[in-house]
């Protein structure tokens, strides 16, 4: 009887199984025909757009590395911009603001590096049949890509999936029935390349170039220049591990004949060497580092591979789940879905799939040790791609971690973290050349080389963009917030406080007294919005903007708490207060809106996508609902006013805003509006933005912000925790009736579990890692636990 019962229990745990991976699939009925309908793989260093083709099968691959220029001397970069502060100073207070954008010109630099496209591997078939039962899938819970069909009686299946403990990308093709697999290999791609045979392997070579322009910047001379002494170098292979069929290598092209198995391993690496060595006179040695990827899988079986892969890449995507009913919809194509959810039918699993795809596509292109993720993840095929594919920190790169820590994803925010230490030694000269202030700044553009100054070409960039001094200040928040969620003291002391100490010291410095007394930033703008004064001019600089006084207000809140902990520096913990006490306030306008500018102004485009001003509730938290009732009324104002259209990315800053205030049907409106379907096979068309085919997020064109900040909106909507607090669903919509989540982290490093139904709390459970005092809240009511140190709690209301 023993046995009946195990055997049943292992029945059902199979079939609830089945269901959940079923859940957790993209798939398509015909090959992806565009970039934008590919589906992507990843391990943090490399990357794959796979298309599914039948006849010829293609795989568009990127090296997380794999950018152009070089290392930059910051100490070259306009050093005379600094000569201009004090003109543009005394014409901003003379309210002469059209002076003062004509001289911020003056305080710019070059334009950020791209990141680049590696280029394409091709599988040629000789199968020429007209295939049956084509199914292509993305399984994003085992990160494997999958292809089926049927040829004239025999089944063909392929799959794919990019291997962190291997770092290679490894394939699988079978063929079960009469006929057997016939195909070729070979590489191309868009940069300077060429391919050979070496070792038995079928190899591409290549350089990026020295210098690409900005896409925007349109058909201009040199947009591209090339020199292959000192460019990045970059190398692919492709080995056989395993085949029952015949190989041969020549020329340029890998041929295999009659298997019906095949095991592939794809392997990349370029010559990076850090930020500050020479890619190509002081390159590491690409090829060495390809080849001795191929000495982690030598004699190993490809199940143990995939073994290897699953291992890996579950332990992260498994601590999260989360259903909002609708499964029945699963059982239909993702092109259906999309289709059927534009016409207004409700499809509440597409829109949890959407938010583990989010999770997905983080632990795919941020790995701790690496990168963190551009403008595009890790995927891009384009030598100029949409706004150079770099880190752009006036929003989106800081949005793509926005999720991270509550998604039980901390690890994968390391990545940024990281890339902030690097940013601080060129920032420190960037400051005191541009501001001959102390401490570090970064600007609207970054690259992989840590690029900090303004950009704008010295002097064709707008203001409103080119000249923004924040980024610093606003990923330096994210240091923090990794401690809040973490609790990890030793990052705190190490990592954290020396950056966030440093741009503490920059705002110091960058402060001045306005007309009034208070202390505000100037020059200053508001990311990428226009104003027009009272006087009707359309500008751009100004001082004290909203935005930059909310960051910074932000910051300094961050280093006291972040002093305080370690029990350092209390001469600057008093010049940081006082110079708080000091800080121009917020402002409500005549409109009852939370103002932008200093003035009570408006904006030229008063449906701007950028959100800056509302920073202060969303990512961060100076103004919230219980805190602060009348500055959060004007947050809603502002939202009512700018709505909730926009590209895909300002949609989510939206879903996110809309979850802060605490009001689900604003925030769920934003959701249905950034899963508006675009693409070819959309059938309601849309001009603005939404996701396409395979999910990505369209600003349009593609840009992964969307789908990241979406995902924390999600999750921002079930869960907060950044009022002192944790409250379990402070924004759940009507249409989320029923649902159930497990593992999501909340500030203070707890892990909460928990159920409802009819739109009322179930049940609820938090796990204590660290232990401590734990305050949560559900609709008013308040419970209080003194945890101890990885015990599992009830919590009941």
């Amino acid at each position: 009887m023993k046995f009946c019962l195990t055997a049943f229990f292992a029945c059902i745990y199979t079939f609830v199984l089945a269901q959940e991976n079923h859940a957790l699939k993209l798939w398509y009925t015909k090959p992806a025909t565009q970039f934008e309908e590919a589906l992507p793989l990843g391990n943090g260093r490399l990357g794959a757009m796979v298309y599914g083709g039948v006849h010829k099968e293609r795989i568009s691959l990127n090296e997380a590395t794999l950018w152009s220029g070089g290392p930059i001397d910051a100490s070259n970069v306009n050093p005379n911009a600094k000569n201009y502060l004090g003109s543009i100073r005394t014409a901003l207070f003379s309210e002469n603001y059209k002076k003062a954008d004509s001289l911020a010109h003056f305080m710019q630099g070059p334009y950020s590096e791209a990141f680049m496209p590696l280029g394409n591997l091709y599988f040629n078939f000789n199968n020429k049949g007209e295939a049956n039962n084509y199914k292509r899938e993305l399984d994003i819970q085992n990160a494997i890509s999958k292809v089926t069909y049927s040829t004239d009686g025999t089944t063909y299946t392929r799959e794919t999936f990019a291997s962190h403990p291997q770092q290679l990308i490894i394939f699988r093709l079978t063929a079960t029935g009469k006929d057997k697999l016939n195909f070729s290999c070979n590489f191309d791609s868009k940069l300077l390349a060429r391919s050979l045979v070496k070792s038995r392997m079928l190899m591409m070579k290549g350089w990026a170039p020295v210098h690409t322009e900005p896409n925007y910047r349109g058909n201009i001379a040199n947009a591209i220049v090339n020199d292959t002494t000192n460019a990045m170098r970059f190398v692919s292979m492709l080995k056989v591990l395993k085949t029952d069929g015949k190989q041969n290598l020549s020329d340029t092209t890998l041929t295999i004949n009659g298997a019906s198995e095949v095991v592939l391993a794809l392997s990349m690496a370029t010559s990076y060497n850090g930020i500050d060595k020479h890619p190509g006179l002081e390159g590491k040695a690409e090829n060495t580092i390809a080849t001795a990827y191929f000495e982690n899988v030598a004699n190993k079986t490809y199940q143990s591979l995939k073994t290897a892969h699953l291992n890996d890449f579950r332990k992260y995507f498994d601590r999260v789940s989360l259903q909002l009913g609708d499964t029945e919809n699963e059982k239909l194509s993702t092109i259906d879905r999309l289709n059927r959810f534009a016409t207004g039918k409700t499809d509440n699993s597409l829109i949890a799939l959407f938010y583990q795809y989010s999770r997905y596509l983080l632990i795919s292109s941020s790995r701790q040790g690496g990168l963190p993720a551009n403008l595009q993840g890790i995927w891009n095929e384009s030598v100029r791609p949409p706004w150079s594919s770099n880190y752009t920190t006036n929003i989106n790169a800081e949005m793509n971690y926005w999720g991270a820590e509550a998604a039980n994803l901390s690890e994968m925010h390391q990545p940024l973290l990281d890339f902030i230490d690097r940013l601080v030694k060129p920032g420190t000269i960037t400051a005191q050349n541009f501001y001959g202030a102390g401490g570090w700044v970064c600007h609207h553009n970054s690259n992989m080389w840590a690029m900090t100054n303004p950009v704008g070409d010295s002097g064709e960039g707008d203001p409103c963009w080119a000249n923004w001094p924040m980024g610093g200040v606003w990923l330096s928040t994210h240091l923090w917030e990794h401690y809040a969620f973490t609790k990890d003291e030793t990052f705190l002391r190490k990592q954290a406080y020396p950056a966030i100490k440093g741009s503490v010291e920059f705002c110091l410095d960058f402060l001045t007294a306005d007309p009034k007394g208070y202390l505000v930033t100037a020059p200053s703008t508001s990311p990428e919005n226009v104003y027009i004064t009272d006087k009707g001019y359309v500008g751009q600089t100004l001082y004290g903007s909203t935005a930059d006084m909310a960051m910074i207000r932000e910051l300094f809140t961050d280093y006291l708490k972040t002093a305080e902990i370690l029990k350092v520096d209390m001469p600057m913990q008093a010049k940081v207060k006082a110079a708080m006490a000091k800080l121009y306030p917020y402002q409500i306008g005549q409109a009852g809106n939370l103002q932008e500018w200093y003035h009570d102004w408006k904006d030229k485009e008063p449906h701007h996508r950028h959100l800056s001003h509302l920073f202060s509730a969303y990512p961060g938290y100076s103004i919230t609902t219980a805190a602060t009732p009348k500055l959060a009324d004007a947050v809603r104002k502002s939202l009512e006013l700018r709505t909730n259209e926009g590209t895909g990315w300002a949609i989510t800053w939206r879903i996110n805003l809309w979850a802060r205030m605490q009001n689900g049907e604003r925030a769920y409106d934003a959701v249905k509006k950034l899963m508006r379907f675009v693409g070819k096979d959309a059938e309601v068309k849309y001009g603005g933005g939404g996701i396409y085919a395979n999910l990505f997020g369209a600003h349009p064109p593609f840009q992964i912000d969307g789908n990241f900040g979406g995902g924390a909106g999600i999750s921002e909507m079930l869960l907060q925790s950044h009022q002192g607090y944790i409250e379990l669903l402070p924004a759940l919509p009507v249409e989320w009736k029923t649902g159930a989540v497990k593992g999501f982290v909340t500030r203070g490093n707890f892990v909460v579990d928990m159920n409802w139904n009819d739109g009322k709390l179930t049940g609820a459970k938090i796990l204590a890692p660290k232990g401590g005092i734990c305050k949560v809240s559900y609709k008013g009511k308040f419970k209080e636990i003194n945890t101890l140190a990885g015990k599992n709690y009830e919590v009941k209301f």
